[in-house]
This record gives C-alpha cells, sequence and structure tokens, in this order.
C-alpha cells in the first residue's frame, strides 16, 4: 500500500460510525451485509450509512456487488491488511515482527 492509499483508508476510519460501519462488515465476512441489515444491526439512519458507506467505498475498504435489487457490501480484507502492513512496516526498527496472539501485541526479532 503506498502512502496516499494509506491516508485515503485512515481518512475514512478516522470517523467514529465510519469505523463502526467497517467493524460490522468486517465481523459480517465474506457473505457481507446489504445496507437495511446493517443499518438496523447499527441503529443509523439508512441515509447516514449511505453516505458512510460511499465514503468507505471510495477509500477501497468495502466492495460493492450488486444482487438482484439489493447491494452487498462486504470489507476489503486486502485494504485492511495491506493499512495494517503499512502501519506496522517499520515497527521493528528493519527486523521482522511476529505477531503474538497470546499477547496481542508486537514480538520484534533483531
Amino acid at each position: 500500500m503506498d502512502e496516499d492509499r494509506a491516508v485515503a483508508a485512515l481518512s475514512a476510519l478516522a470517523h467514529a460510525q465510519r469505523l463502526r460501519v467497517f467493524r460490522a462488515l468486517v465481523v459480517a465476512g465474506p457473505d457481507g451485509l446489504v445496507p437495511s441489515v446493517l443499518a438496523s444491526r447499527l441503529e443509523v439512519a439508512r441515509n447516514t450509512l449511505s453516505f458512510h458507506l460511499k465514503e468507505l467505498a471510495h477509500a477501497g475498504l468495502v466492495d460493492i456487488e450488486p444482487q438482484g435489487r439489493n447491494l452487498i457490501y462486504r470489507a476489503r480484507y486486502d485494504r485492511m491488511t495491506g493499512l495494517l502492513d503499512y502501519l506496522t512496516e517499520h515497527c521493528c526498527q528493519g527486523g521482522t515482527c511476529e505477531a503474538s496472539a497470546a499477547a496481542a501485541h508486537q514480538v520484534c526479532e533483531g
């Protein structure tokens, strides 16, 4: 991921409601969600949700798939991973970083 895409993704996620929307789509997994279900789960107005989904899509964090009369929104895990990789690229001062699930933090090897 380049700097411009990282900035766009971080900017899109820097809003509490958009972050909630993105997290809900991540939890939904590859099946994604339709806006009506998402709006209900998050207790947000559909027009507000539509604006936030558009911003997330513009940042490349979600995909939209037409399915009949509905639109299915899915988190883009490749972009999420790319953003995380970009943010942790130099976390260990040039060494490799190994995720520790048990400790839920980065362990650096020199």
